[in-house]
């Protein structure tokens, strides 16, 4: 007989079906009633054994995480909160758990903390807080590389090892096959970099934005989604060494183009989440909507999940430029009652608070920024007609703050070079970047988004640790 998934069954089964459904158990009450799931979906399918025709044995095998395949018949349920029982015929226990081994782990029924389950990382997929988050998880992605492909773009795969620097940010996690305790030496005492694997020192990736500029010089609209590394050592609930970005760049954008586009794709996102994850997005709220009820009022979300959600769905987001920001900051009542925390100056970066403000209580919608401070953004930023500002764009949600950070890119080979020189940059690393504008050169624009970043907007998550499967931070990569 041919096994059927838990969340078929229950969508679509009917009364006097008979099923084969294999899972996990999550909780066996009375020596007669067992809660199986087997992550097809958050809701557990309600089977009933006959404990006087069931062999004691088996019974005694039917404990909490234990693995077992069951066949019977599918009966209306005279429990609440289900719409079938399946009422058992055969058992089979597929894998033990031992209840003294289970009850060290977060496989006990009962409430964890979020920090415990992350030190049992292995396990979390088994709760349902963390099969909800990572079923999201996969449907955000698939969200992603449906949207683009459907509005045909081309995905690229990106150097993981690379000897460039995307960002000048310098924070970054080196390559190399050579003896830690041995490397080859110059004659000053510096390490000799031209015998290692690559004949050059070589880092892994925090950007695929370059590499997909030139891609999107032939093939037009691009996009790629890879992994991404920082060796920044900070230990917030906002950062990971290792982390996923997914980078569009379309030739032919300007600034209006990347602003456009952005705001579609992330309403459609948030729209194909609503609708395909209607029982683990309700899960989630619920879980929020109580959680809050424990913290004091100035930490508890405005809004809940689903109307964060809606609230990208439903609103046309507000376009301001950076100088216009700093405007509406210094005339908020909290710049004039001195409560932001931050400084609000013209020519220093916005902070999270500031941003928070702009969405949540002065426009209540997403907002795009554009037009920031040359000074203290990328050097592929399009110089704009000013000379003091870039074409450039972040977009600030609820609850996040920037989801996306973008430009339109510098095409004008003259003006690049002279921003390379500004920050420090050397041409001869970056030959391949500027030769694209010497053949054709075209305006073209993208932007970057932080997976991670948007996984903790669609599952409500307050901790990017808590949206990918195995986190990599300062002094933990155990898994």
């Amino acid at each position: 007989m041919q096994r059927t998934e838990i969340k078929e069954v229950l969508n679509t089964g009917s009364f006097g079906d008979k099923v084969l459904v294999k899972g996990w158990v999550k909780a066996f009450r009375q020596n007669r009633f067992i809660q199986l799931n087997d992550g097809s979906t958050i809701n557990n399918i309600q089977a009933v054994v006959d404990f006087e025709n069931t062999d004691e044995a088996v019974i005694k095998r039917i404990t909490t995480a234990a693995a077992v395949s069951l066949i019977g018949v599918l009966e209306e349920s005279q429990g609440k909160g289900q719409k079938f029982d399946l009422i058992v015929e055969s058992i089979e226990i597929l894998g033990d758990a031992d209840p003294e081994e289970v009850s060290k782990t977060i496989l006990q029924p009962k409430k964890h903390s979020l920090e415990f389950l992350r030190e049992q990382a292995h396990l979390r997929f088994r709760t349902n807080l963390f099969g909800a988050v990572f079923r999201i998880r996969h449907a955000t992605s698939f969200a992603i590389h449906k949207y683009f492909n459907d509005k045909g773009y081309f995905h690229i795969a990106t150097p993981i090892i690379t000897g460039s620097d995307a960002e000048g940010a310098g924070e970054m996690f080196r390559v190399t096959n050579f003896d830690a305790k041995n490397p080859p030496v110059n004659e000053d005492g510096s390490v000799n970099w031209t015998e290692d694997f690559f004949g050059r020192e070589t880092n892994l990736t925090v950007s695929g934005q370059l590499e997909a500029e030139l891609a999107a010089m032939a093939l037009g609209k691009v996009y790629t989604f890879g992994p991404t590394f920082r060796a920044e050592n900070s230990n917030t609930a906002r950062h990971l060494a290792e982390f996923w970005m997914v980078e569009p760049e379309v030739a032919f954008n300007d600034i209006v183009d990347n602003m456009d586009l952005a705001e579609d794709f992330l309403s459609y996102i948030c729209q194909y989440v609503l609708e395909n994850c209607a029982d683990d997005v309700a899960f989630l709220n619920e879980r929020e909507i109580q959680e809050d009820k424990s913290k004091p009022t100035a930490e508890r979300n405005e809004m809940n999940l689903i109307d964060r959600l809606n609230f990208v769905i439903n609103n046309d987001f507000a376009r301001i430029t950076y100088t216009e920001a700093i405007e509406l900051l210094q005339n908020s009542a909290p710049y004039k009652k001195k409560k932001f925390k931050y400084p609000v100056e013209w020519g220093t970066d916005l902070q999270s608070e500031h941003e928070r403000f702009l969405v949540e209580k002065h426009f209540k919608k997403p907002v795009i920024i554009r037009d920031y401070p040359a000074s203290f953004k990328a050097f592929y930023m399009r110089l704009n007609e000013d000379g003091k500002t870039v074409a450039a764009m972040d977009i600030l949600f609820p609850g996040i703050g920037e989801i996306i950070g973008g430009s339109q890119r510098e095409e004008r080979y003259d003006v690049l070079r002279e921003k390379c020189k500004a920050f420090n940059i050397s041409e001869e690393e970056l030959w391949w970047y500027m030769d694209t504008r010497k053949f054709g050169t075209a305006p073209h624009a993208g932007f970057g988004l932080g997976f991670e970043r948007m996984v903790m907007f669609t599952t409500g998550m307050s901790n990017i640790r808590d949206v990918i499967p195995f986190p990599r931070t300062p002094g933990k990569a155990e898994f």
